[in-house]
């Protein structure tokens, strides 16, 4: 045989693998662990059935990672099906029941017919470990959010003028409720007291803080219930947070160590408003290959920055936001944007432009993004960094 298409319904301990034909036709169909010796075996088999297999997973993520190694390895061709396409389209197919082989047949089919799917190709490891770090550090990011936010309300369980005197994203305040968390032992220790335990664990601006703190608890003489428990907590929370704080600078390093290492980093972080974590969070959506877009046009598309229309009878010119694209590489150039307003008066003009047309501030930010996205492509296209005036423009 010819051709044939495998599609592969991704799980953590067990993948489904099927396989069509030129007429969609199923010619094989089963369970296989997600272990090397059974993955071997059944790329063997596959591979046995036709001169040209080209291979469909609907994850791409830790799951597949093994999987995705291994046809890669054995020169074999890998397109990804979202799970939103297949869910799509497994109304047009046979059963109302929901299983893995039927969506393993689904990917197959799919992959065999469509001509837009994303081609995967193996990244090297500086992108792979990129993607990791920032991974990780959006979890511990996010873990300290819900921290400081847990904190905040143990506080007004406490003392509501001890919640709204201290800025809990600052380490002097988190060192502070590591120690002391009731209004009677603050005001017991006092301005002095506390200004010098605080100096004792190099907090910054320990007098101010001290007097911030003394001066809210002094407000409220009333016990309330819990108190201790809450105190408890409080003091639990802080640590956490003082933690977790520390992690993500240790991540930070190492994001910037890696990121630096990348021969595009130097281009992408003279755009204005791109850093180093931005410009991490980019090459780890994009793994740095601008060929696998083809256009400015297609990686704007993929960040969602291009609105698409949505037009039936005699409504037209109605565009929205797509619904696929990926949100982390919106992120980057939404944010971005946001930055470059600040900070470069070009972004500045075309944000105050956008809105003088009369539009809302999130559509002028969206379409300064989508400009950027296309000064970024030419710049990695032709390797050169930034330059408030274009070279052309320049010789002019």
């Amino acid at each position: 045989m010819e051709r044939a298409w495998a599609g592969t319904d991704i799980g953590r301990e067990h993948h489904h693998v099927a396989v069509v034909d030129i007429d969609g036709e199923r010619l094989l169909s089963r369970r296989v662990a997600n272990d090397e010796p059974e993955l071997l075996e059944v790329i063997g088999e596959v591979m046995g059935l036709a001169r040209q297999v080209t291979w469909a997973i609907d994850l791409h993520s830790s799951e597949s990672a093994l999987l995705l190694a291994l046809l890669l390895d054995h020169d074999q061709r890998v397109v990804y099906v979202p799970g939103m396409t297949v869910n799509r389209a497994a109304a047009g197919y046979r059963g109302a029941g929901k299983t893995d082989a039927k969506d393993a047949l689904i990917i197959a089919d799919q992959a065999r017919m469509r001509r837009d799917l994303t081609v995967l190709d193996a990244d090297d490891e500086l992108i792979v470990e990129l993607r990791l770090l920032v991974a990780r550090r959006r979890d511990l990011a996010a873990d300290r959010t819900r921290a400081i936010n847990r904190l905040h309300d143990q506080l007004l369980a406490i003392c509501p003028a001890l919640e709204r005197a201290l800025e809990l994203t600052n380490r002097g305040p988190l060192v502070l409720l590591t120690g002391f968390q009731t209004p009677a032992v603050l005001r017991g220790l006092g301005a002095a007291g506390l200004e010098e335990w605080l100096r004792a664990r190099k907090v910054r601006s320990a007098a101010a803080l001290a007097a911030k703190v003394v001066a809210a608890v002094q407000s409220q003489l009333t016990t309330l219930p819990g108190e201790q428990m809450a105190a408890r907590m409080v003091a639990q929370l802080a640590e956490g947070v003082i933690t977790l704080t520390e992690q993500i600078k240790d991540i930070d390093k190492l994001i910037e160590d890696r990121f630096h290492r990348h021969p595009c980093a130097e281009v992408i972080i003279s755009l204005p408003g791109i850093g180093v974590l931005l410009g991490a969070e980019f090459l780890a959506a994009t793994g740095g290959d601008m060929d696998r877009f083809g256009s400015a046009d297609k990686l704007a598309s993929f960040a969602g920055v291009t609105p698409v229309p949505r037009d039936s009878g005699r409504v037209s010119g109605n565009l929205h936001r797509p619904q696929r694209y990926n949100r982390a590489l919106q992120r980057v150039f939404y944010t971005s944007a946001l930055i470059s307003i600040q900070c470069c008066p070009d972004s500045r003009r075309f944000y105050d432009r956008k809105r003088i047309e009369g539009k809302r501030h999130t559509q002028a930010v969206l379409a300064l993004a989508r400009r950027r996205v296309n000064v970024l492509w030419a710049l990695l296209r032709d390797g050169r960094t930034y330059q408030l005036t274009p070279p052309l423009a320049a010789a002019a």
